[in-house]
């Protein structure tokens, strides 16, 4: 079995990121300002909901925590060599400005499919930009040709214990931000989020002799090969044609990282799948009634926290739920048309 991550490790992670990442805001979802945007059912049923708003990163996303600590580990010399990743945006927006942070090249591998703000933006890091069709799995294999050909240094998106450490001190933060929280919700895709998450959820409580609160992962329906996986604790992959039929660019991975499925076996209590009319509603809500700019891939908790409620056990409206609303790269159209 892989070796897993210790809060030691995610700890030192924290100090690592610290020239780079910010301690993002937790924000409470009024229920006030809700029943004034005509969701007036949802206010009244629905839990204390507090979106953790990794929009507020330098790159709007929680992205950067695990490719700024894995960067910020590497030698000189492959600093100056430089760097490669595959990626949809955000971990390419991630591991860009890191490098550039660091001295280092970026090399990025991207679906010709991606949102075209994220490929401006990646290039706007400095990053050098290589096209490959919609399957994650061509990403990888491109990046691993181009990294044998130059030299470069692979930054994972999610399966490395570096970025699952970088990831999980959004966890530590939650902690610390909301005493008492019964439930934490997380997106999940290829799981580095997630899984730092969890980790950091159960290790801190047991460190402090407190009781851990539910850590659930959230995907869309359409790309359910994390719940499938979770369900039947086999790792399974789905095809590209079937996980890119979600709005969620940022959550169309087609199968976890082998060791992110190790710690959310050991570590995350269930997950749940929303739906696209579900995703789009909680955009809707997040746009009207918070000043977050969110992606769809960071709605999907809120979808959960509101739509989903029944799955999670022993939570009711008297519970506090932090759902980790995971970039805010938002497609201007998309907004346009949310907002119309």
């Amino acid at each position: 079995m892989p070796s897993l991550i210790t809060l030691a490790d995610i700890l030192a992670a924290r100090d690592r990121i610290a020239p780079a990442a910010v301690r993002t805001p937790l924000v409470p979802l009024s229920r006030e300002r809700l029943r004034a945007a005509d969701f007036a059912t949802l206010a009244d049923t629905s839990p204390e909901i507090y979106l953790k708003d990794e929009s507020a990163q330098p790159i709007k996303s929680f992205k950067l925590r695990g490719a700024y600590n894995k960067i910020a580990q590497l030698s000189p010399e492959e600093l100056k060599r430089g760097v490669i990743t595959y990626s949809s945006g955000n971990h390419a927006q991630g591991v860009a400005y890191s490098a550039r942070a660091l001295g280092a090249k970026a090399v990025i591998v991207m679906p010709f499919n991606s949102p075209q703000i994220k490929i401006d933006a990646t290039r706007a890091l400095g990053a050098e930009v290589v096209f490959v069709g919609p399957a994650s799995s061509e990403r990888k294999l491109k990046a691993e040709e181009l990294a044998a050909a130059h030299g470069y240094t692979i930054i994972p998106p999610y399966d490395d214990p570096a970025i699952i450490a970088g990831q999980a001190t959004c966890g530590l933060e939650i902690l610390e931000q909301l005493p008492g929280v019964n439930l934490v919700l997380s997106p999940v895709s290829g799981g580095g989020l997630l899984s730092g998450t969890a980790t950091t959820i159960k290790l801190a409580s047991a460190a402090a002799n407190s009781t851990p609160p539910l850590v659930f992962g959230c995907e869309p329906a359409l790309s359910a090969d994390a719940k499938q996986s979770f369900d039947t604790k086999t790792l399974v992959e789905w095809p590209a044609e079937k996980t890119t039929r979600t709005l969620c660019d940022g959550l169309r991975t087609q199968s976890l990282g082998q060791l992110n499925f190790e710690h959310i076996l050991q570590f995350v209590d269930g997950i749940v799948t929303v739906t696209e009319e579900e995703i789009r509603t909680a955009l809707k809500i997040i746009l009207a009634v918070t000043d977050i700019v969110p992606e769809p891939s960071g709605a999907v908790t809120l979808a959960a926290a509101l739509f989903r409620t029944r799955e999670f056990p022993g939570i009711g409206p008297a519970s506090k739920v932090a759902a980790i609303v995971s970039g805010g790269n938002l497609d201007p159209a998309l907004r346009t048309e949310l907002e119309s």
